[in-house]
């Protein structure tokens, strides 16, 4: 059985395969969200809205770290604490990278699944 569906207004294949969520439980472990297809629901649009705050946190915090390593007076506390928050920038972002991946169908699914309508369309 498939773990991919065809979206109904737009025609293209959807994972439905659990999402990893962008943020973590309790006790830091991995948050897995399982939805229909459609992905409507309040935490699929929540998560939604937490990866792009968390993008562009992301983008706005190379911005600051060009201006502050273009600053000679810039000191060694100030610099840890940049790269500490880079490295949380970089995490968030990969996080989103494997989320965003890890629900693109594979090739053969969503071949075998348009090939499926296809001929559904043409009876």
């Amino acid at each position: 059985m498939s773990d991919c569906r065809t979206r109904c207004e737009g025609g293209g294949a959807v994972s439905v395969r659990p999402r990893l969520l962008p943020w973590p439980g309790p006790a830091g472990q991995r948050c897995y969200l399982v939805s229909d297809a459609d992905s409507t629901g309040y935490l699929t649009k929540l998560a939604d809205e937490m990866e792009a705050v968390q993008l562009q946190m992301g983008t706005e915090l190379i911005g600051h770290a060009h201006l502050m390593l273009s600053d000679r007076k810039a000191d060694a506390r100030e610099l840890r604490y940049l790269s500490n928050r880079l490295i949380e920038a970089l995490q968030d972002a990969l996080r989103i990278a494997e989320s965003r991946g890890g629900r693109i169908p594979a090739p053969d699914e969503a071949k075998s699944d348009g090939a499926t309508h296809a001929d559904e369309g043409a009876q």
